[in-house]
This record gives C-alpha cells, structure tokens and sequence, in this order.
C-alpha cells in the first residue's frame, strides 16, 4: 500500500471506531461485558477477554482483505479495467460516506437485515453463554463478518489495491485502529457511548471517506489516461 492509503486507513478506523464502531457493536460489547465478565474476574483476565474478542475481529478483517484483494486481482486486466472499477469502487464509497453522514438509509438497512438472522442469534447466544475464555474469540470472529459501513469501505478498498496480500493488510491494519475505541467501550462500559464526542468522531470519518472516494476517483481518471 500506498503511505496515502496507510494513513487513510489508519485515520479513517480510528475516527470511524469512536463513531460508526460503537453505535453498531456497542451493543454487543456491553452484552458480553456485562454477562460474562465478573467483578470476581482479575484486571488481568478482562483485559485479556477484550483483547481476545478484537483478536477475533481482526482475524475475521483480515480474511475478508484476503478475499477481496485476491477478487481485486482476478478482475484488473488493464488500465481501462482498472479504471473502470475504481470509478465503480468510488461510487459505492460516496454512498457510504454519506451514510455515515446519516444522509442515506443505504448501510443501515443492510446491517441490521443480518441481525436479526436466526443463525445469528443461535451462535451469538452459544459464545455468550460459554464461560470459556476463547469464547471471546469467537465472539469478535463472528462479530468481524458482520456488514458493517467501516468494513465495507476496506473491504472494497482492498477489492483496489488488487493484491491479497496488500488486501489482508489493510483489513488488519484497519482492524488494529478499532481496537482503542471498543476495549475502551467494554472495558470501562460505556465510556464514549453515549457521548458528543461519538457524534463528532463520526462525522469526520464520514468526511474522509467522502474524500477519499474522491481519491478514488481521481485513481481512476489516473489509469483512463495512462
């Protein structure tokens, strides 16, 4: 990846997490914050059970980069492809941006369509109740393949850098600057969720990405003339 694209990763996760992030997994974080960790429980093992929950989700990013880079990859064949998709890509980020500016219903409907999955709920409930430690684990895998505004937006951006490789990488750099934002939420319970910080944070990652569709765009017109 690009030094622009580490950056935008790394400033657009870590906004979006405080924004986007806790309003649509703050939920699941404090559900199992509050029923399977006890005050009995060492400082030690909470932190460790936060830790492992983000480890999850970043496994899940991760793989997801994998994918979608490796998709990437199978459809560039030229310049005019390339360009071709990237303009495509961009689009479907403007949508997201705005979004996550709360101008369009376009990630919400999709989001909460999987959440009210039986299977879902069923697996969901499993982790929950599990009193084992890597439960956690496997709560923030299936956590990680939730639809996700933030996820979609990597996901395609790593559709673009056509490389797995560079795909995988950004997912897990993406999911390495959620981290502060939900162990913040879970392990202080509710830090940030409910304040007017959350509101800013959100909109300037919305802004980002808005701009960097525009990136995007400009990628593209790059690739058309070349």
């Amino acid at each position: 990846m690009q030094n622009i694209d580490i950056y935008s990763v790394i400033l657009i996760a870590f906004l979006g997490s405080f924004g986007h992030c806790l309003g649509m997994c703050g939920g699941i974080v404090l559900a199992y914050s509050s029923s399977k960790i006890q005050a009995k429980h060492s400082k030690f093992r909470q932190i460790i059970s936060h830790l492992l929950y983000s480890f999850g989700r970043i496994t899940s990013y991760t793989i997801l980069g994998f994918v979608f880079g490796l998709l990437g990859l199978g459809i560039t064949f030229n310049n005019k492809a390339n360009a071709i998709l990237l303009i495509f890509l961009a689009f479907i980020m403007l949508l997201m941006g705005f979004s996550l500016l709360g101008k369009s219903t376009f990630l919400l409907s999709i989001e909460k369509n999987i959440l009210a999955q039986s299977w879902y709920k069923k697996t969901f409930s499993l982790f929950l109740k599990s009193d084992k430690i890597l439960s956690f684990y496997g709560l923030g895998i299936l956590n990680g393949f939730l639809p996700c505004g933030l996820v979609y937006f990597f996901a395609i951006s790593a559709a673009a850098s056509g490389s797995a490789f560079r795909g995988a990488l950004l997912m897990f750099v993406f999911g390495l600057s959620t981290i502060p934002a939900l162990f913040s939420l879970g392990f202080f319970l509710g830090l940030f969720k409910n304040s007017s910080l959350r509101l800013i944070f959100m909109k300037s990652s919305a802004i980002l990405v808005l701009m960097y569709s525009l990136y995007t765009f400009y990628r593209a017109f790059k690739y058309y003339l070349a």
